[in-house]
């Protein structure tokens, strides 16, 4: 068991350059506590996502840590022009040393592609020729491909990443019927689901990869994603989740309440943050809740990797900085050698 952070750079109701400076602290004790990686998200139109373009945050954050990987989770595939996006992925490889996480796909919202011109309808045909353009800049120097999206005829491509062939490939996903792509190409996956539903996809993430006759020592990272808010009690953590929630949740459903359209069902969440506790989606409490909460949705999930985020809504600096610390102090020594529960 490994884990990670994942930030949406969500509004905080703080100056943008002063939210920006506090991220980059978190990412500092992230890197210092011993965290695999910090995973932002990429977001548009709403605030939700104050840093929609990752690679300009990562870049910072790699020139502020060491050993802490990064990456986003994931780059919008439809928006970018594929071979400029690849050079921003060789970038920001070697800016950190080889440190990149990359996390790609078509979007989880189709009002944010809209916003920008693109018809979702097409977005998942755009973001498979987009990907492979990418892969294959990312394995050659040059690059054809002929696609309905994208034509290239022998375009020269001159930079290349520290990590090859190339960075590790992560991949958001809502059921089991993504897990026999992701475990052929070996890509980490990720998702919110609750534990029970998280299940299925583990079960099948497994099974792919055992029909593929893999050492199942070498599986990828399967993991699941929830807030997390921790105190010195149960009482005071869940009393600064609630709070911090409803701005979170506030940014999560503006531009869906903005254009008057339902949330996706595959990604709601609930309103308050009793909900999201009930539900697993959000993990608050003491040093001993919590531990006992990971460890008793990583045995019902079968995840081997948690990603917390240990920063929304309106949480400060220091209330994050304080749920780190405790969880890299009474939290995680005790889950990191836990067994993981296989299928």
């Amino acid at each position: 068991m490994k884990f990670g952070v994942f930030d949406h750079m969500d509004a905080s109701g703080e100056p943008l350059a002063e939210l920006f400076e506090n991220r980059l602290r978190l990412a500092e004790a992230y890197d210092r506590i011993g965290l695999h990686a910090l995973h932002v998200a990429e977001h548009h139109s709403t605030p939700l996502g104050m840093s929609p373009s990752p690679s300009v945050f990562l870049a910072l954050a790699a020139q502020r840590t060491q050993r802490l990987r990064i990456g986003p989770l994931v780059y919008t595939l439809p928006l970018y022009h594929p071979l400029r996006l690849a050079e921003e992925i060789c970038t920001l490889d070697q800016l950190s040393g080889g440190r990149l996480e990359l996390g790609v796909g078509r979007g989880v919202s189709p009002l944010e592609i809209a916003s920008f011109g693109v018809d979702p309808a097409k977005s998942q045909a755009m973001y498979l020729e987009a990907y492979q353009v990418v892969m294959k800049a990312l394995g050659s120097r040059s690059v054809s491909f002929r696609g309905e999206y994208y034509t290239f005829e022998d375009v020269p491509f001159i930079l290349e990443p520290v990590q090859q062939p190339h960075p590790p490939l992560w991949y958001g996903v809502f059921n089991a019927e993504s897990t026999e792509w992701a475990a052929s190409a070996g890509v980490n996956v990720v998702t919110n689901l609750p534990a029970a539903a998280v299940r299925a996809i583990t079960d099948s993430y497994r099974a792919h990869w055992a029909k593929l006759r893999r050492d199942p020592k070498r599986i990828p990272f399967m993991g699941m994603n929830r807030h997390m808010v921790i105190a010195e009690t149960d009482r005071e953590a869940m009393q600064i989740g609630r709070r911090a929630y409803r701005r979170w949740f506030a940014s999560f459903t503006s531009l869906w309440r903005r254009r008057r359209v339902p949330l996706p069902k595959n990604i709601a969440y609930s309103e308050d943050f009793d909900g999201i506790v009930a539900s697993g989606q959000a993990i608050a409490g003491s040093p001993q809740t919590v531990r006992d909460a990971i460890a008793r949705q990583a045995a019902e999930s079968g995840v081997n990797y948690l990603l917390a985020r240990f920063a929304f809504g309106d949480l400060s600096l220091e209330e994050s900085l304080h749920s780190a610390h405790l969880f890299a102090q009474a939290v995680m020594p005790g889950l990191a050698s836990a067994p993981v529960s296989a299928a």
